[in-house]
């Protein structure tokens, strides 16, 4: 019964941060070549130079049901910070050959929703298996490039050298949270009725006994 109310009294605080987190989504801005850690959601345009030499793949992504990657580039852009642009999806089926994909080079332009880096779950493995990534990350170029100037990536839906999007925040509604927030109480509930129950049952159980002389 108590382990019931404390995850429903879970749930509902986790509402409450996912309605913070959705305001906070909508309010991001629309920022042009910013020099600042750009909020959770916020757009962003970028203008700068692909580094191919460096382009990692997500592996194992599935779009309309077609298998592929997630072309994954740094880019240098014109103020000399380094970011993570996230360029889309593209096909390879069930071939495990070493993807490739055409880089423009010189300055270019891509926009995008910006992504703060998080915990991705548990990995097992070794997360990068020659130029496929199990698990989006910043730490497989930081050895060569150093830092990246923010912690997160650009998710880019359009501009030089992008391919077709894929990704979309999942970010559960505060509904869901509060929906599981009164099944946890009401399986609260009904424990402390069983609770009554079965006191009321052992209480007659030991008058009757003690009638008999038990």
């Amino acid at each position: 019964m108590v382990l019931g109310l404390f995850l429903g009294l879970w749930q509902w605080e986790r509402a409450d941060d996912k309605r913070e987190l959705l305001a906070m989504r909508d309010a991001a801005p629309m920022l042009v070549e910013p020099e600042q850690t750009p909020l959770e959601g916020s757009e962003v345009h970028l203008r700068g130079v692909y580094l191919e030499q460096h382009t990692l793949y997500l592996d194992n992504r599935i779009v309309e049901g077609r298998l592929g990657v997630a072309v994954l580039t740094p880019l240098r852009d014109t103020h000399g910070q380094l970011w993570l642009v996230q360029r889309g999806f593209i096909e390879t089926g069930t071939s495990r050959a070493s993807p490739s994909v055409s880089t423009p080079e010189g300055m270019v332009e891509v926009s995008g929703e910006w992504q703060q880096a998080h915990s991705m779950g548990q990995l097992y493995g070794a997360n990068q298996e020659g130029v496929r990534l199990q698990q989006l990350s910043l730490t497989p170029w930081e050895a060569e490039l150093g830092a990246f100037s923010h912690d997160g990536w650009l998710h880019a839906t359009q501009g030089t050298g992008v391919f077709s999007p894929w990704w979309e925040a999942n970010v559960m509604p505060p509904s869901r949270h509060i929906g599981y927030a009164f099944q946890w109480w009401g399986l609260a509930l009904a424990a402390f009725v069983i609770m009554l129950l079965g006191g009321f049952r052992l209480i007659t159980d030991w008058r009757d006994n003690y009638k008999r002389g038990f």
